[in-house]
């Protein structure tokens, strides 16, 4: 039996649930988000890991042998939030119940018991596994020990091993504390050597290994300030790599036999979770019960030579599984299918090559469920096989009932369902270089569970969406959406690679141009790219005011280089000269890496389950992001073509849809009436604020204006406001002012949606999608803050998302129902892209306007614009 012990790093973990969840209490007004996200942590590692021992390590006070090395060691850390500190007893007092042993050792932090203790364990020949919230644990990795960091909120870890550290960094575990030695640790107040960051750390130590071979070898050190640096802070930098290491020889008094884990009393964490008031860990107890030791239960399936109808029934759950991300070249390698009559393997080229199995795939009365419907529809199809009948599709269904909950796979959607039916496809298929299809054996009982799970989901789901009434979210928008998106991402979009080429060579001499006028400006040559040799031309050579600083030197990110626009001719060039560049390498070579070799098409992935608003992303290439602003980034539309000849590409975009909804939701009559009159709402606006005449309104009024209306819908600061028009903050908050005592319903509605969010935890758009917002109320202020400005803005960006949708439905049935070519190719943001014959043209200059402008009913009118060109640049 293989021995496994668990190393928890008691203080880290607390401190990070405690500010990964908002400041719960129970109805003693006790805190408990610490404890309560501890306890989620403790019972993923027991049921994942299960661990024969187990020690949750803890700092025994604020003092260490470090700070008489160098007494301002942790100095700028911030006191112990009292809400946390009084969490702490109960803590313990759970790990008790669990019959965990804890532990703390005076004048020595939890990582060097931690330390002490794995290293005892790997001669003893255990498996180690240590969770922490400190990345200076990963030192600790070996061959036998793999350090866990919380990735994000409690139970999202990161694995450390020897091999990522050094697929990340380049380095070995041990060089870990090399690297805090040059660069310092900042929540640690180790110093290192100034000027030094991780990227110069990882180059030093790539060429000389340790940071004592670096200072007994000054000379070969390139760049004369760091040279220096080195050398100026020689004693400085050993020091910190002395208080960066881990001691792993502390005088532990345990014994690794004492630490044998054999589960919990019962009683006492029954007791511990009624008094803090742990209702759904109370309800998850007895299901934990019947799991132990959380073995998968034993499911009988059958590997299938001959179809029947006994696989091939009237409804089922159907599994076409893919091993790659790209699911439009991607290999099939097996179906599976569960039904009443039980759970059954089909290998792919028996599947794949039977008459009765394509039959049932492309039968629309056999009701089939999924996980995924549109991959699992577009990878049969580039097989030329039309998968018909879905009926329900259990990811799509778990997206909407919490968008903000990753779902990465079905083994991720039926734990969370608490039901442990399989395990995780990395688990049976390994990751990266070791990805591999495993025997045949293991791979049919693999997929036979997906199906089962899927299967047993459905009912679940169902219940689930009726409750939160979402079923018809799903059942009406959804679910034909992704059917629709499936067709859009078979049928691609025709790109002219001879004029991305051509554009490319463009933007190369635009860059090679905009390289030399930067280098006269500066009167020296240097690299661009390198904010450490663009930071000294701006700040010493020109004497541009420094605006913000790094530890390796001066700040050259975005937002410092647009606020010295205007101030010296270089700062315009180099933002225009990182534009094209970013449009070259993202766009122009980013597009030509993605045009299918027969098609000669790109086919996007349309994103249907990831973002919390509802709205679609697409991946490989993202079409979201083509930045349009700028001409150079519109142009790239030009390669954008109809896929036969005498077609054309017609667009059609709603017109300020967000102020139209954000209209009807407030019920604001001001802003009501402003649509209904189709006034221009910025000129309206400007003429409220300003208090002038329509033929008095100025084109920077207007642009205030428009940043106002479009600001308030994100929820924007009188700084944010300040930032975008370049006015003083005191100015941009009478501005808003001004508007929310003109626009007293968005204000209301504004307050309103806060304070239900507060009570909910949710808000909703008109079609009843929800977002969850558990950080409105953090008791930090910048959290707190952004959760408020999320409530505000999703109803509204959130039911845009939802109307787009509908359009989309609505335009495929009026296709097919008039029997039209034009297709359906891309949705970017509020505009739809068609190609379509010309002889089609008059038809949908009507149908497309009518069609997307009634596919909901709001106070106030929806209005869309469209035009059609040769290209998807001409029509815009």
């Amino acid at each position: 039996m293989t021995k496994k012990l668990v190393l928890i790093d008691g203080n880290s973990i607390a401190y990070r649930a405690f500010f990964a969840l908002p400041l719960l209490n129970n109805d003693k007004g006790i805190y408990t988000n610490a404890i309560y996200g501890f306890t989620n942590m403790l019972l993923k590692v027991l049921e994942e890991e299960k661990p024969t021992h187990i020690l949750v390590a803890f700092d025994a006070g604020k003092t260490t042998f470090r700070h008489k090395t160098f007494k301002e060691y942790k100095g700028t850390r911030q006191k112990t939030p009292p809400e946390l500190s009084e969490q702490l007893p109960f803590i313990r007092d759970l790990l008790d119940a669990y019959k965990i042993t804890t532990y703390e050792l005076e004048n020595y932090e939890a990582d060097d018991i931690i330390g002490t203790v794995a290293r005892q364990a790997e001669k003893q020949d255990f498996e180690v596994k240590i969770i922490s919230g400190d990345k200076d644990l990963t030192q600790l990795a070996t061959e036998k020990t793999t350090v866990s960091i919380t990735k994000k909120g409690i139970t999202d870890v990161e694995p450390h091993t020897p091999e990522s550290i050094q697929e990340k960094y380049g380095l070995s575990p041990a060089q870990i504390i090399d690297l805090k030695g040059l660069m310092g640790d900042q929540s640690d107040n180790i110093p290192g050597v100034p000027g030094v960051g991780e990227k110069t750390a990882i180059k030093l130590l790539k060429q000389f290994e340790t940071v004592e071979n670096i200072l007994n070898s000054i000379e070969e050190v390139n760049g004369k300030k760091l040279k220096e640096n080195l050398q100026n802070y020689k004693e400085q930098a050993l020091m910190s790599k002395q208080l960066a290491t881990i001691h792993c020889e502390a005088p532990v008094e345990i014994k690794i036999q004492d630490l044998e884990y054999k589960g919990y009393d019962k009683e006492k964490v029954v007791k511990i979770f009624k008094e803090l008031g742990f209702q759904s860990l109370l309800d998850k107890m007895g299901e934990h019960e019947n799991e132990e030791a959380d073995e998968m239960p034993t499911i009988k399936f059958e590997k299938v030579e001959k179809l029947s109808d006994k696989v091939l029934s009237e409804k089922a759950a159907l599994l076409v599984e893919i091993i790659d991300e790209n699911y439009h070249t991607g290999e099939i390698i097996g179906f599976s299918i569960a039904n009443e009559n039980g759970c059954f393997y089909i290998p792919a080229e028996i599947a794949l090559h039977s008459k009765e199995f394509i039959e049932w795939v492309k039968d629309e009365t056999k009701r089939k469920v999924v996980y995924d419907a549109k991959k699992s529809i577009v990878a049969l199809r580039w097989r030329n096989i039309d998968l018909a009948g879905i009926e329900f599709d259990v990811l799509i269904a778990s997206y909407i009932l919490n968008p903000s909950e990753t779902i990465d796979d079905i083994a991720e959607l039926a734990k969370a369902k608490n039901k442990h039916l399989v395990q995780k496809d990395e688990v049976i298929y390994g990751k990266g270089a070791k990805r591999h299809i495993p025997d045949e054996d293991i791979l049919g009982e693999h997929l036979a569970r997906k199906a089962l799970a899927i299967y047993e989901l459905e009912e679940l789901l169902i219940q689930e969406l009726e409750e939160n009434e979402q079923f018809h979210l799903f059942s009406e928008l959804e679910l034909p959406l992704s059917a629709i998106l499936s067709d859009m991402e078979t049928t691609g979009v025709k790109i002219d690679v001879n004029r991305l080429k051509e554009m490319g060579k463009e933007l190369d001499e635009q860059l090679k141009q905009l390289e030399k006028d930067i280098h006269r400006l500066a009167g020296v040559s240097f690299n661009i790219n390198s904010p450490k040799q663009l930071g000294p031309i701006l700040f010493e050579k020109l004497n541009l005011p420094v605006l913000k600083k790094t530890k390796t030197g001066y700040s050259t990110s975005a937002d410092v280089l647009e606020k010295l626009r205007g101030q010296h001719e270089i700062v315009e060039k180099i933002l225009h000269y990182r534009q094209l560049g970013k449009l070259q390498s993202t766009y122009i070579e980013g597009l030509l890496k993605v045009v299918h070799r027969d098609t000669h098409k790109i086919h996007t992935r349309f994103n249907q389950a990831l973002t919390q608003t509802g709205r679609l992303s697409s991946t490989d290439p993202n079409l979201q992001n083509i930045p349009i602003r700028l001409e150079e980034g519109r142009k790239i539309r030009q390669a954008f073509i109809p896929s036969e000849k005498d077609w054309v590409i017609f667009a059609a975009d709603y017109s300020q849809i967000e102020l139209r909804v954000l209209a009807h939701i407030s019920g604001d009559e001001k802003l009501i009436e402003a649509f209904q009159q189709d006034l221009d709402i910025h000129t309206k606006t400007a003429i409220d604020v300003f208090h002038v005449e329509e033929d008095k309104v100025t084109s920077n009024m207007r642009r205030q204006a428009k940043a106002v209306n479009f600001g308030i819908v994100y929820g924007i600061s009188d700084y944010g406001l300040s930032q975008n028009l370049g006015i003083t903050r005191k100015e941009a908050g009478e501005f808003i002012k001004k508007y929310f005592e003109i626009y007293k319903g968005v204000k209301e509605y504004m307050d309103g949606i806060i304070q239900e969010a507060k009570q909910k935890g949710y808000v909703t758009t008109l079609m009843q999608r929800r977002r969850y917002i558990p950080e409105i109320t953090s008791r930090n202020f910048n959290i707190r803050s952004f959760a408020e400005r999320t409530a505000m803005n999703t109803p509204i960006q959130g039911s845009a998302a939802d109307i787009i949708k509908k359009a989309m439905i609505d335009m495929a049935q009026e296709i097919e129902k008039r029997n039209l070519q034009t297709r359906l190719l891309l949705q970017v943001h509020d505009e739809l892209v068609f190609e379509a014959p010309k002889d089609e043209i008059e038809i949908l200059e009507k149908l497309v306007p009518e069609v997307m402008e009634n596919a909901i009913q709001l106070k106030v009118p929806l209005k869309v614009d469209y035009s059609y060109g040769s290209t998807w640049y001409e029509a815009k």
